[in-house]
This record gives C-alpha cells, structure tokens and sequence, in this order.
C-alpha cells in the first residue's frame, strides 16, 4: 500500500514537472495568455512598485546622510546648514555623477522618460539596461546631494529595465513588451506618488501614447499593486494637505481662464530655458575643452552656489512646494522663487545629471498660482475665494503643458492633496495650458527632446515606424529569380543610388522619391576604410510599401484591440 502511494505521489511530481516545463516553453516561444499575461502584469506591479519605494527610500536616507534632514524638512535645515557644506556637497554629488557616467555609460548622460517613450515606440517595448540601472544610480545621487530635478523620470525607467528584461525573458513581440512596460510605469508611477488612478492613465497617455482596451486590465493590475507596495511602506497618505477654502467658481472662471494661458508660457519658459541651457553648457564645454566628468561638478558647483541663498531649489523640493499650497510665501519672493527653480532645473539637466521634470513643474506651476491668485483675489476680493486653489490649479496646469498629458496629470493633483472640490477649475486651467504650450513645442518637453535628436514621434506613427523597419530585412537577395538585374543595379550604384543593410526606410522613401525609380541596391557595411561595400540585393518600392502599410495596420490593430 506505501508502496503503491509513493509511485502514485512520484508519477504526479513527475507530470506536474512536465507540465509547467511545457507551460513555460509555450510561454517563451508563442508568448503569455491572458491569464498568464496578468500575472506577469502582477509580478511587474510588485517589481516596479518596490524599485519605486527603494528609491524613494534611497533619496530619503542619502538626503538625511548629507544634510540631516529629508525632503520634507530639508529647506529649512539648509538655511541652518554652513554655506561650505551647502556648496560643497552638490559639488561631490557632481562629480560622482560625472565619474560613473564616464566610466559606465555609453553615452555619457543620465537618460530620461524621453528614452522609455522612445523604447515603446521605436524598439519592441525595451530600453538598454545598462543604461537605465546608471542612470537609475546617477538620479539616486544627483536628487540626494543638490540636484534640482524629480524621482518619476527614474522610478519610470527603473520600472522600464525590469519590464524589459521579463520581455526578454518571454521572447514578448512588440506589442506584450510594450504592454508589460506601461504596466511598470504605472506601477512606479503609483508607488512613488500614492495615485493609482493617475499612475493607470500615466502609463496609457505619456508612456504608451494611447488608450487600448486591451492593454487597460493588466496596468490597472499593476498600477493598484504599486499603490498597495507604497501604502505598505509610507500609509495610505496624501503627499500634500491643503486649507480648507471656498471656491466661487463661477464667478472666478475667467480669472482660472487666464492663470492656464499665464501657465502655457510658464512651461513653455521651463522647456525653453532647459533646450538653451544644453546648448550653452555644450558651447562652454567645447570652448574650454572641459573634460565629460567634469561637468556634472561644475553644475553642482552652480547650483549649491544658488542654494546658499535660495535653498528651496535642493532636491524634490516639496517642503517649499506644500508651503506654497498652505499661502505662507509672500508675493515677490514666490515670483523671484519661480525664475530661480526654472534656472536651477534648466543648470542640473543641461549639466548631465539626472532626474524628472514632472516634481518641478508641479513646484513651479504651485508658485505661478499662488502669485496669480494674490493678484486677482487683491482685485476683486469680494468674488474671489482662496488664493491657494489657484496654486492648486497652476500646479497641475504647469506640469501637464510640461508633461503633454493633461488628464493623468489632473488626475495626479487630485491625489497628491486629496482635494477633489477644485476640480473644475484646474480642469480649465489645465485645458488651456495644455492647448497653448502643444502650439509652441513638439506637443511636450519628452517629444521636444526627442525631436531634437531626430526621432519625431509626436507626427504619429505615419512617420516615425519608418525608423523601425531595416531596408536590408525587405531586400530581394541579389541573383535571386525575383530579384533585379545586377547591371542595373550597378547602374544606380554609379549614379550614387544605394544604401546599406542597416539604414531604415525614412531613407529609402526619400530616396524613391527623389530618384523616381522603383529599386535602390544595398550594399553591405565596408569591412574597413579602404573596401568596397559589396552589393547584398535591392530594395523594390512595392516591398517598402507593402511592410510600411502593415506596420500601420499593426498599429491601428493594437491601438484599437
């Protein structure tokens, strides 16, 4: 009987062994089901959601380390602080920065959202790894010694790494990896900001670009995971409390009207002043022929020299943010603060260092409100309410011009201050800046920035799915009974028509159209300087056609599942 029960348990272990050997075989070569799909989504959520909270924690404990106090409380010890450790500590910030990306880095800065938005559109859903865990690293420090940038830009492309290697690991074609992505941003998001809500749509209007139904399940999944791993740690806590106040909305209308579009050119200003700054900071470079890790310590130079009289530009900088909600700065220093915070923000990302933009331009759209709402509730006080809901409105005005995503971040004011009453008015206030700021960038400071390296997304993916597809994928072999005639081939070489294998088919278009001919030669990537390529085939126009039309499709299919 113990025998016959013991070969009984052996051959269940046995088949269940199979089982999940075949399981996961499946999984790797055809790609998750639904099911499998949403707990990869869960296991995502809690991944990201925990990577969010440790560098949050990371920044809290290095902060307390350096200047004996966190975010919440580290303005006021900085005024306490002597003025060598107040400039001296962004300067070794700086410079570890600029060693690690000298020595770990290949392309010598810290990357951005811009990157991951850039991976979902242009590379399957991926980003570079090393790449990401540096810049991770370089964040950590930069919010932790002086910088004055933001924690979601890191927390997203942390969250960004661990969907991409769970891609790798599946073998996830394009669109499962792009999914498995916003399901990472949405978790960090809601991890490090406490706003599920904010943090689902986040990772459909920013990350992924748009709002399929399919994708919908899974980042919420992953989005309340997040918020759960967060509320586990930190509570079930708004990151701002905001006085109690009336709101004549009506009546104020107009005046939230004109605090969008004063917020329109507020971020338009922010964005600006950055793209001046890089450019500027690469021209000092240049002209003095500063060495790459040497730029990040003389940012941290700069900045700690500006912080010894207006510490509030150090780190994330909620202290002087929840100030601002609560009305207890006065008007002209809250101005003079705005024009500090944008010049601090545009010296720490133009310096290579790293961090997000979306905790400044909360920052600097709460100032921007609270001196709007001083002036018009000093004009006609007898309609206004508080001067605080137009701080509340300016926020998220500001940061959604900034953002490019007006409902998640409408959404994410909500939830950082738990105050739902105001949300009219910083709907129109949103709106509007939103409208203005789309007119005088590439729709949002990511695009912007992505624009300026040559990669366009924000002409819809007409345009930038050419940048995804290799000519010399599309190619008929040379020799082959459909391919074209070598000697015309040779023929166009002469005439200086061909590309390489690896060029893609933004190029291949342009060149159809300029030549008016119907095949380009490939040619293979010279060996060294002194070869000639040879030619591999040739590109017909009706193939580029046809894998252009169905990597549209393909697109509409998954934008529209």
């Amino acid at each position: 009987m113990l025998a016959d029960f013991r070969q009984f348990i052996s051959h269940r272990f046995r088949g269940g062994k199979g089982e999940i050997k075949l399981a996961w075989q499946s999984l790797k070569q055809q790609g998750p089901s639904q099911l499998q799909f949403w707990v990869i989504a869960l296991v995502i959520g809690i991944a990201a959601g925990m990577a969010a909270l440790g560098f949050r924690v990371g920044i809290t404990t290095l902060q307390e380390f350096f200047y004996g106090a966190s975010d919440k409380a580290l303005h006021s010890r900085l005024a306490e602080l002597h003025w060598t450790s107040v400039l001296g500590i962004p300067i070794a910030g700086g410079l570890a920065v600029g060693i690690i990306l000298h020595f770990f880095s290949k392309v010598g800065r810290a990357q951005s959202l811009a990157d991951v938005i850039e991976g979902a559109a242009l590379r399957e859903g991926r980003v570079s790894k090393r790449e990401g865990l540096v810049s991770t690293l370089v964040s950590l420090i930069t919010l932790s010694t002086g910088g004055s940038t933001g924690r979601e830009g890191p927390v997203v492309h942390l969250g960004a790494v661990i969907s991409t290697y769970v891609s790798k690991l599946i073998h996830a074609d394009g669109i499962t990896a792009r999914d498995l992505m916003g399901c990472a941003a949405a978790a960090a998001v809601s991890a490090s900001f406490n706003a599920p809500i904010a943090g689902t749509l986040f990772a459909l209007e920013v990350v992924l670009r748009h709002f399929a139904v399919h994708a919908f399940a899974p980042i919420v999944i992953a989005s309340v995971v997040g918020t759960l791993v967060s509320r586990w740690q930190m509570g079930n806590v708004t990151e701002f409390v905001l006085p109690a106040a009336d709101l004549g909305f009506y009546a104020e209308l107009p005046a939230f009207l004109l605090l969008g579009l004063l917020c329109g050119f507020i971020a338009f200003a922010l964005i600006r002043s950055i793209f001046v700054a890089v450019e500027l900071g690469d021209f000092v470079q240049g002209a003095t022929k500063m060495p790459n890790w040497m730029r990040p310590a003389v940012t941290g130079a700069l900045l700690g020299g500006i912080a010894i009289w207006f510490p509030h530009i150090i780190g994330v900088g909620y202290e002087t943010t929840s100030r601002v909600l609560t009305g207890q700065i006065g008007l002209w220093m809250v101005i003079g603060f705005v024009i500090v915070k944008i010049v601090a923000v545009a010296i720490t990302i133009s310096g290579r260092m790293g961090g997000g933009i979306f905790s400044p331009s909360l920052m600097i759209g709460a100032m921007t409100g609270l001196a709007f709402g001083y002036v018009a509730t000093a004009i006609a006080p007898e309609l206004s309410g508080s001067e605080t809901r137009y701080a509340l409105a300016g926020m998220g005005a500001v940061a959604a011009a900034v953002l490019g995503a007006p409902i998640s971040t409408t959404l994410i004011v909500f939830e950082l201050t738990g105050d739902w009453q105001a949300g009219i008015a910083v709907m129109v206030s949103v709106s509007l800046a939103s409208a203005l700021n789309s007119r005088l960038v590439d729709r949002s400071y990511f695009l912007t920035q992505l624009s300026r390296r040559g990669v366009n997304l924000a002409e819809g993916p007409q345009s930038y799915l050419l940048r995804t597809i290799s000519t010399g994928r599309l190619m008929r072999v040379a020799g082959a009974e459909d391919g074209a005639s070598e000697m015309r081939c040779y023929e166009l070489m002469e005439q200086g028509v061909s590309l390489p294998s690896d060029a893609t088919l933004d190029l291949a278009f342009a060149m159809f159209d300029n030549s008016k001919i119907d095949i380009i030669p490939i040619l293979s990537q010279a060996e060294t300087e002194e070869s000639d390529p040879e030619l591999l085939g040739a590109l017909f126009y009706v193939d580029a056609l046809r894998a252009y039309n169905r990597a549209l499709a393909e697109v509409a299919r998954e934008e529209h599942s």
